[in-house]
C-alpha cells in the first residue's frame, strides 16, 4: 500500500528569547486536534504538566467549562518564559490512521540548523519520546542516548548543548502525570534559573 506523505502542519513557535526547544514527534491527525497548535489532542498532557508546574494547576490552560486547551494562553506563557516548540519530522507518513508514534515513517526530518540560527539563546533541546529522540539522534549524527529524565551535553557549532530524553506527555506512555510533572521539573530547574516548582 502507498501511504501518503504529510507535510508538517504547523509553523514551528520560534521565540527569539527562548532557552529551551521542545521537540516531539509530529501532530496526530486533525481530527484529534482541539487547538492550532502543538500538542493538540485533549488527551495529550503536555499542557497539564506545565500547569501542574508553573501554576500548580493541571487545568490552567484548559478553557473553562470545555474541553479546549486555551492556545492564546499557551502562545503567550511560551514566550514569556522562553520555549520554543517544533517536531523532529516534517514529512512523515502515517502507516496507521492514528497518533501513534509506532506507526510513523519518517520521510523528512526537521532542519536543526535552520531552527537553531533562529534562537540565538538556546541553550537545551528536549524531545519526548522515543521516535523523537531517535530522529534528532540521527539529525546530529550522535550515537548517545540519554535516559529517560536525564541529559548529555553536545557540541553544535560554537554552542554546548544539552539534549534531555523526556518521558512522552502521551496517556499510552504508562507513567502517572505527577511523576512526569518532576521529570519535567528537573529540566526546567537546569534550564530557566528562577524556576522553582510547586510538586
Amino acid at each position: 500500500m502507498d501511504f501518503p506523505i504529510e507535510q508538517h502542519p504547523l509553523p514551528f513557535f520560534l521565540p527569539s528569547n527562548a532557552s529551551l526547544l521542545m521537540l516531539g514527534s509530529f501532530p496526530p491527525p486533525r481530527k484529534r486536534w482541539c487547538m492550532d497548535f502543538f500538542y493538540p489532542n485533549i488527551q495529550n498532557d503536555m499542557w497539564r504538566i506545565l500547569g501542574l508546574l508553573f501554576f500548580n494547576d493541571k487545568e490552567f490552560f484548559l478553557i473553562p467549562g470545555k474541553k479546549i486547551f486555551d492556545e492564546t494562553k499557551i502562545r503567550a506563557f511560551c514566550k514569556s518564559v522562553g520555549i520554543a516548540i517544533g517536531d523532529t519530522a516534517y514529512e512523515i507518513k502515517r502507516l496507521k490512521n492514528n497518533a501513534s508514534d509506532k506507526f510513523l515513517e519518517i520521510v523528512t526530518p526537521l532542519d536543526i540548523e535552520a531552527t537553531l540560527d533562529q534562537l540565538p539563546y538556546c541553550k537545551a533541546i528536549a524531545v519526548t519520546g522515543q521516535k523523537a529522540v531517535d530522529t534528532l539522534l540521527g539529525v546530529l549524527s550522535l550515537t548517545t542516548q540519554p535516559k529517560v529524565g536525564h541529559s548529555i551535553t553536545f557540541q553544535y557549532k560554537d554552542r554546548l548543548l544539552k539534549l534531555y530524553r523526556m518521558p512522552s506527555s502521551s496517556r499510552a506512555y504508562p507513567l502517572a502525570i505527577t511523576e512526569k510533572a518532576k521529570l519535567y521539573g528537573t529540566m526546567f530547574a537546569e534550564v530557566f534559573e528562577d524556576f522553582t516548582y510547586p510538586i
